[in-house]
């Protein structure tokens, strides 16, 4: 299967979707979501992963550049990983870094991220 990640921008809030299979081969195509997403200084990053089947480390290496690059300010919302997904995230401790939701509620984000 292949791997696709497409962004929105809305206010700033970044939205990447990604699908199919992120691994060592298709994780450039997530790198460079990700750099223009760098480029925008956004406050939010919000992974949407219901269709994201499978994510080797070269995915979770970039998931830290982001982080790392965005800092401690912005927030990352992972919502709807699958189970496969969320054991990767959930073994190397990087769920301690980032908010996981099952469900993608706009609204609800800017709410957390205005008080």
């Amino acid at each position: 299967m292949t791997f696709n990640a497409t962004m929105e921008m809305t206010g700033a809030t970044a939205k990447l979707t990604l699908s199919g299979e992120l691994d060592a081969s298709t994780a450039p195509i997530f790198k460079d979501a990700v750099e223009k997403v760098l480029k925008d200084q956004v406050k939010r990053l919000v992974l949407l992963m219901q269709d994201l089947e499978y994510m080797a480390s070269a995915g979770l290496r970039i998931l830290i550049f982001a982080k790392q690059k965005m800092g401690a300010n912005v927030d990352i919302y992972i919502v709807g990983a699958q189970e496969l997904v969320m054991s990767t995230l959930e073994k190397t401790g990087f769920l301690h870094s980032v908010i996981v939701w099952d469900e993608y509620d706009a609204d609800e984000i800017e709410n957390l991220s205005n008080n």
